[in-house]
């Protein structure tokens, strides 16, 4: 490939991962609609999992859970990295917190077509639907102090040619930016990857 082929592609790449870095912008509950899920009501999680939200598991949070977040969160009160830190710390909670309901707790992080359909396996529209969930309700009792919810986004297939995935979003409400927290990856009860976004829709080819 020439020198000039290969810029023209790299300029091609980065147009690309900037224009679905936008995604974001849109609200979390037409997520919901556009994905079968159902958002948070009152101290109640409506939890996605066999696939699509193709199973939606009500469960709710009480008092004690939120004193329990409530003491995840303060850890992350300092600084954007430090409640980036907090909240994976907090997802990671409430994945073992839903598991024994759900019955979840042998979710296979990954790619797992296998597992297509099985209750308490969850794919990526599974994962970040639940994560958003999870943020909605931290927000609601105003436990983000430096971060917004927005809505997840998806990359792959019809937009760059990997296999499809989502994730979960956040926004730093001091520079703007768009963290990625994806649970996706890891096993039930591991903290999600949190990253840049424009960084998440250039990674994990081989995952996906």
């Amino acid at each position: 490939m020439s020198l000039r082929s290969r810029l023209g592609c790299a300029v091609v790449v980065a147009a690309l991962v900037a224009g679905c870095a936008g995604q974001h912008v849109g609200q979390p509950l037409s997520w919901y609609r556009a994905h079968g899920g159902t958002p948070p009501s009152g101290d109640r999680i409506f939890v996605c999992h066999a696939f699509g939200c193709a199973i939606r598991t009500p469960v709710t949070v009480t008092a004690a859970d939120r004193a329990k977040l409530t003491r995840i969160m303060k850890a992350g009160t300092a600084s954007p990295a430090a409640e980036r830190r907090a909240i994976a710390e907090a997802i990671s909670w409430f994945e073992r917190r839903v598991a024994g309901p759900v019955g979840s707790g042998g979710d296979v992080g990954g790619l797992d077509l296998w597992n297509a359909g099985v209750p308490g396996q969850m794919d990526c529209i599974d994962e970040s639907t639940n994560t958003t969930s999870y943020l909605l309700l931290l927000q609601s009792w105003k436990l983000l102090r430096h971060h917004t919810v927005a809505s997840p986004v998806a990359r792959g297939f019809f937009l760059d040619g990997r296999y499809p995935h989502a994730t979960a979003v956040v926004v730093d409400d001091t520079t703007g930016k768009p963290w990625a927290v994806d649970s996706w990856p890891q096993a039930n009860g591991v903290k999600p990857d949190v990253m840049t976004l424009q960084r998440w829709f250039a990674s994990y080819p081989w995952r996906d």
